[in-house]
């Protein structure tokens, strides 16, 4: 067994489950979105995008390139939640929760992607 594998798919998935964790719920009820689990999502999805790195494939450029996406998605997600609360002063209204959750469901798409790519890349390794 591969550590490396082992440690790079950990990241893949546990990007994509936080992510999944954040993304279910009302669309526009804030109580079922929680700030910490976007924080966590970004987290995990930055350690995830910096395992990629070494990767010199095009397998490799594919599976930065989702990573990349997811990130800048959740980024954008925490700065609409930051300007809704702090600048609009608006709060997590329904308006603001929905943008935020849409964010993070395009990165949900690009970590399921990313999956999939990983998926495909282990079934077709030779022994």
């Amino acid at each position: 067994m591969n550590l490396e594998k082992v440690i790079f798919g950990f990241f893949i998935v546990l990007a994509a489950t936080l992510n999944f964790g954040f993304f279910v719920g009302d669309l526009d009820n804030p109580a079922h979105h929680d700030i910490y689990e976007l924080f966590a999502a970004i987290v995990v999805s930055f350690i995830a995008t910096v395992l990629k790195f070494g990767d010199r494939t095009q397998i490799g450029a594919v599976h930065l390139a989702t990573s990349l996406v997811a990130d800048l998605q959740l980024i954008a997600a925490a700065m609409v939640w930051g300007y809704g609360v702090h600048v609009a002063g608006v709060g997590m209204s329904p308006d603001i929760t929905a943008k935020v959750v849409s964010l993070s469901g395009g990165a949900m798409l690009a970590n399921i992607i990313s999956i999939i790519i990983l998926i495909t890349e282990t079934i077709m390794q030779r022994r």
